[in-house]
């Protein structure tokens, strides 16, 4: 006689799965770096990003190496990497290791870089940041998010781990927290880096040829470049009302 089937072999499960190849070498490599860091405190001044050491005594690794160090607080990496394995093993499945790898350090390198770039501006709001040393995952997380975001838009994910909301909203809604804060003045030291993650991410997936950052550099240069030659020549594609309908396309 068939036994019938249990209730109880009903499974659940949490996360997007197993490790992938890719997320469990980021895992590695920044548990290995903050363990190090416990014992020799130095390494977070050594391998954070501080803009000033970067310009002033060419500390060029940095925007590279800030990456894997975090705080002393056990918080910050482990929510950190929490982030990694949630979205990143569903990305690295459907990218394959190598783009993975690649979109991870191009968006994390690309905040750093405009995090200094940000600290050169001529604001007491940015150049906060010359003197700060900016750590953590976060620029190349926040790439992440935004990735997940364009692939997954309805996806649900859970604010504050108990609301959920559609990724682009969740993604839309850390961008504004990152802009808000980044006006905060101090507290807004990371914020910057976040919002260059998001923005390297959106240009680099945006590029055209999965990841042609030049090209797109490029296309919006050209792009804002015309609209200005537009402006100023009194140049409009569809006339300025429909009064204008027989010369519209003339001018």
């Amino acid at each position: 006689m068939p036994r019938s089937p249990r209730l109880s072999s009903v499974a659940y499960s949490f996360g997007p799965g197993p490790l992938t190849p890719g997320v469990r070498a980021l895992l590695y490599a920044n548990v290995a770096v903050y363990v190090a860091s416990l014992f020799v405190p130095a390494i977070v001044d050594w391998l954070g990003l501080v803009p000033r050491y970067v310009i002033e005594r060419r500390y060029v690794w940095q925007p590279v190496t800030y990456m894997f160090v975090h705080a002393r607080t056990p918080t910050h990496i482990l929510f950190n990497m929490l982030i990694l394995w949630m979205f990143g093993v569903e990305l690295e499945r459907m990218w394959r290791t190598k783009f993975f790898l690649k979109f991870y350090a191009v968006t994390g390198i690309g905040a750093g870089i405009l995090s200094i770039v940000v600290s050169l501006l001529p604001f007491a709001v940015t150049r906060a940041t010359y003197d700060a040393n900016i750590i953590g995952a976060s620029g190349a997380l926040y790439g992440l998010l935004l990735a997940y975001a364009l692939y997954y838009p309805n996806r649900p994910i859970l604010m504050f781990f108990f609301f959920p909301v559609p990724a682009k909203y969740f993604v839309a809604i850390l961008g504004a927290i990152a802009f808000i804060t980044s006006m905060e003045g101090n507290s807004g030291v990371a914020a910057f880096t976040h919002l260059g993650g998001l923005v390297v991410a959106y240009v680099y997936l945006r590029g055209g040829g999965r990841g042609n950052f030049m090209a797109e550099l490029k296309y919006r240069y050209l792009k804002w470049k015309m609209n200005r030659l537009r402006r100023k020549f009194d140049v409009y594609a569809g006339g300025r009302d429909e009064r204008a309908r027989w010369d519209r396309h003339v001018h």
